[in-house]
Parts: structure tokens; sequence; C-alpha cells
């Protein structure tokens, strides 16, 4: 029988974690990150109202666990989007045959960060977007990265910033991260709410996603935050 992430919380004392693929990683594996330069185009910033963005990129633990440490968002929803409300729950998105992806709904204010800034934290820390249905040692077409524009502009600066990277090879292997339109966002269930701050020792989280914490406060120190915007704290 394979285990989920979920079954693995218990597991804190264990020397490596079980994958998806069913081979063995260890605790102490590295996460390889780029330094993506900042998009040329971009949406006008100082807007004045809130702004959402869907962006999935393997588990959606870690991916919450960077945003809720960015300056400027002030919600991040563990959810699915590519699929229907009837397929979102974790269960059957985990079998991977519903059209989901494990996505964060980021809300943010476009005074202290833009769009295309989320991007560049989104391909430089968050994920590896050269790697096909699957990250790190998640498979699956549920860990695809996946763009979710919520608006045409969003979906505008996203192509033509995976253009600008595809063109400056800042990847020694092509991007196959997607922009899938018109998608509804479902959030996730509440245990998988704030996952990486409840669970910091969690063998899963240490080996895959506090690397990418400490990533995002070395190479975004401009833009991170000590303290994690939490779920439970915002309602």
């Amino acid at each position: 029988m394979r285990l989920n992430r979920i079954q693995l919380v218990g597991l804190g004392a264990a020397l490596c974690v079980l994958t998806a693929c069913g081979q063995l990683l260890p605790t102490g594996a590295t996460h390889n990150v780029v330094a993506a330069p900042a998009p040329t185009l971009d949406e006008p910033a100082g807007t004045s109202h809130l702004e959402v963005a869907v962006l999935a990129g393997g588990c959606f633990w870690g991916v919450q666990g960077v945003f809720e440490h960015v300056i400027g968002v002030s919600q991040a929803i563990s959810g699915y989007a590519g699929g229907s409300e009837a397929t979102a729950d974790y269960e059957l998105v985990s079998g991977g045959a519903t059209g989901h992806a494990e996505s964060v709904q980021i809300t943010f204010d476009p005074q202290q960060i833009s769009y295309g800034r989320l991007l560049q934290i989104y391909f430089s820390v968050v994920h590896d977007p050269t790697q096909l249905n699957r990250q790190g040692p998640d498979v699956g077409s549920q860990y695809r990265s996946t763009i979710f524009p919520t608006s045409e502009e969003q979906a505008r600066v996203a192509q033509a910033y995976i253009d600008q990277l595809q063109q400056a090879a800042i990847f020694s292997a092509p991007i196959v991260t997607s922009i899938e339109v018109n998608r509804e966002f479902y959030p996730a269930e509440t245990y998988h709410q704030d996952f990486l701050v409840k669970n910091p020792s969690n063998p899963y989280i240490e080996a895959n996603d506090l690397p990418k914490i400490e990533n995002l406060k070395k190479m975004q120190p401009s833009e991170y935050r000590d303290t994690p915007v939490q779920v439970d704290a915002t309602g």
C-alpha cells in the first residue's frame, strides 16, 4: 500500500521519507534553486485593491509555506484547481485522474508586491518548473507546474515571463509550466492549511519545504518576513 503524505506525519524520527513513486528520499536532500531575474513585463504597480493569484508547483504544503512568508501577502490558502468542484477532495485528487493540481490561492497587495514578483519567487525558490507532472518526490499530474491566471492581464504577464526565462536559458532544461485559464479554485481540507507552520519537524517538510523558506530568506530578503501569515489567524 502506498502511503500518502498525511500518513507520514508521525514519522518524525525516520531517516528518510517514502515518496509517491515508492523510492526513498533522504531528509538531508537539498532543494535546487535558480536566481530568476525580475520580469520585464509586469502589472501596473500601486493599485489600491487586493488581488488574487493561483499557483501550482508540487505539494501545496511547501507552496503555501513559502508565500505565507512573503511581504504583501495577506493570505495563502492550499487547495485544488483545474478540475471540478465534485472532485476537489484530497483522496480523489491524489489519485491523479481528477484534472486538479494541488494549488495555492494567494491574496496580495499590489502596493507592496506585484504579480510579477510573486512569479519570480515561484520560479526561483518554490519549485522546479522543468519537471513535468511531478515535483521532487511527488509524481502525477496533480503535482504539475501550472499558473491559473485570475485575469487576462495575469495571463499576459505569466506568458511573457515564461518566454523571458526560456529565451534567457535560465534553466538547464525547458520550462514545462502551463497556463490554464478559466479554472476555479477550491480550498483544501482544514488539516492541510498552515501545514508547514504547524508541522516543521515532519520529515517530508524538513526534506522538501524548509529549505525553500531559507532560500526565500537568502535570495529575496526584501520580500521575506519572519512571521508567516496563517489561514487560522486570518480566517
